[in-house]
């Protein structure tokens, strides 16, 4: 049983409206090899999921991988490249008569061509298959339904959100509103909420939390992933894991403190001001505008004060990236020595730092590790900061 599995489940390939890859400024283009090398030799995860899978474009990557025996369809689902295996995936945007506001969804399938099936069913439910996150035309239960007849991994993504989330604008109180929720295999729980904040909903306790990068750039692969036990890294050993069979299951989660997310606090979207939740009218710019902060809404659907299952250890982690004064070079040197960005955020001691980058710097992310950096919350769009205590 495989007991040190980094899981980054929740990956964008930047695309145009005809399906190319975009081009970022002073970076690799996010195209799936792109993503698959950075996950197998830089980030040292083992399990990548990419939620643009159901673009034409991306599965013939996949192919061209295969034809060129640079990857291969594992027998358990999942596509191994190099030490990574790929979940191919699509995330949805649902907005039924059910819904108060649209909703994303995560769905996971075992082979290319399941989500190839998948994708031609979708072209009768959207206008543009070939972009990320686009809207599907029909109801909640109806997706989920088809993603079971194929086989597939149903989640709710970055569910606490103010924008485009189940909790944050698409129900009034409860998941059963828009879902059946038998056929939900786990919550997501987004960058701005962690296990301790989400367990104060009742009907949560039902599933098993994930803990995802929602990445959009490659330096931000594995920002949340989680620690699993399972005998490899495939679909079925992943699925059985959300559900806890046969021993698999999630060990550790790994997060940022949900302060650095975007959508922590209650802030005017004018201005930035840190609210109050029942704010109406900003007291400083005097917008109405205001962006209800993550803490807030789930203090709003509280309904339960003790745990009901017992839940894996919530680890905080920060992203190199998010260290000021660490710049791409130096990210660089770190990675030459200790090969991957997990060894450096959890394992590297401050001595074996200490020989690569400045002292005070090696200092920053030891205390980062032990949770002593100083932080700002993140609200309103805009992320939490960080500086040495």
């Amino acid at each position: 049983m495989l007991t040190s599995y980094f899981a980054d489940m929740h990956i964008h390939i930047g695309r145009d409206m005809n399906g190319n890859p975009v081009k970022i400024t002073g970076a690799k283009s996010l195209t799936l090899t792109n993503i698959l090398k950075e996950s197998s030799r830089n980030k040292g995860i083992d399990m990548i999921g990419v939620i643009d899978s159901q673009s034409p474009a991306v599965q013939q990557e996949i192919k061209q991988l295969i034809e060129a025996n640079e990857a291969y369809q594992l027998d358990d689902g999942g596509i191994r490249f190099e030490n990574v295996t790929l979940l191919p995936g699509s995330e949805i945007e649902v907005y039924d008569e059910n819904c108060k506001g649209p909703i994303h969804v995560l769905c996971y399938f075992p082979t290319l061509e399941k989500i190839e099936q998948f994708s031609e069913w979708l072209t009768t439910k959207m206008k543009n298959i070939t972009l990320s996150s686009q809207r599907y035309y029909g109801t909640a239960k109806e997706l989920q339904y088809k993603v079971k007849e194929l086989e597939g991994i149903f989640i709710p993504a970055h569910v606490f959100t103010p924008f485009k989330s189940l909790y944050g604008r698409g129900v009034e109180a409860s998941l059963n509103e828009v879902f059946d929720p038998d056929l939900i295999d786990g919550i997501e729980l987004g960058l701005s909420s962690d296990t301790r904040m989400a367990d104060q909903i009742k009907e949560l306790h039902n599933y098993t939390f994930i803990t995802n990068s929602d990445a959009h750039s490659l330096p931000k692969i594995a920002r949340e992933y989680q620690e699993i036990n399972m005998k490899e890294p495939s679909f079925k050993e992943f699925n059985w894991a959300l559900h806890e069979v046969n021993d698999r299951k999630i060990r550790q989660n790994f997060g940022m403190n949900p302060q650095l997310g975007k959508y922590h606090t209650t802030v005017c979207d004018n201005c930035l001001e840190l609210l109050p939740s029942q704010t109406l009218k900003c007291n400083k710019c005097g917008s109405v505008k205001i962006i209800k902060g993550v803490l807030d809404r789930i203090l709003e659907l509280k309904n339960i004060n003790e745990r009901l299952r017992e839940r894996p250890p919530y680890l905080y982690q920060v992203p190199l990236e998010y260290l000021p004064s660490l710049g791409k070079k130096t990210f660089e040197k770190l990675i030459n020595q200790f090969d991957t960005e997990m060894n450096v955020l959890h394992f590297a001691t401050f001595d074996q730092l200490s020989e690569v980058i400045p002292e005070k710097l090696a200092n920053s992310i030891i205390q980062m590790r032990e949770g002593k950096l100083a932080i700002k919350a993140g609200g309103g769009g805009k992320y939490g900061s960080v500086s040495p205590s």
